[in-house]
């Protein structure tokens, strides 16, 4: 392994063992800011995590919430603010909380963790931001 994973797993680790249940999502983006991640791009249905690091790019792939040729569902604002309330409550798991952004037509999204942001893309350039607040660790 590269220098660059190495440090990325570890950073996900320490923050897996300390994360709280509800508004856990601010406490894991701080454990990664430390680690030296700018950014993180996210791609639907693929599941497919880009890591901008300062010690290089790493990327990652989890299991795909769609297989085959599908239609994307039209971007739901509306839809996506439920789906990350709903995780920001403790009320669903990383990879419910990914299929339900998918469904409000979320096809890939960035975290910008100097910026503490995170925008939100539907495929035909809709966009929704939010700010989430730093946390100490």
């Amino acid at each position: 392994m590269t220098k660059a994973i190495d440090n990325l797993e570890a950073a996900q680790e320490r923050a897996v063992a300390g994360r709280p249940k509800v508004g856990g999502f601010p406490y894991l983006a701080e454990m990664l800011r430390r680690a030296g991640v700018k950014r993180n791009l996210w791609f639907l249905p693929a599941c497919q995590a880009l890591y901008l690091t300062e010690h290089g790019p790493v990327m990652t792939t989890s299991t795909p919430l769609v297989s085959g040729t599908v239609d994307v569902p039209p971007f739901d604002r509306e839809a996506l603010i439920a789906a990350l309330r709903t995780d920001q409550a403790g009320k669903s798991t990383f990879p419910e909380f990914l299929a339900a952004s998918w469904r409000a037509g979320v096809i890939h999204y960035e975290v910008d963790f100097t910026a503490r942001t995170v925008a939100y893309y539907g495929c035909n350039d809709e966009k929704y931001v939010e700010a989430y607040s730093s946390v100490e660790v």
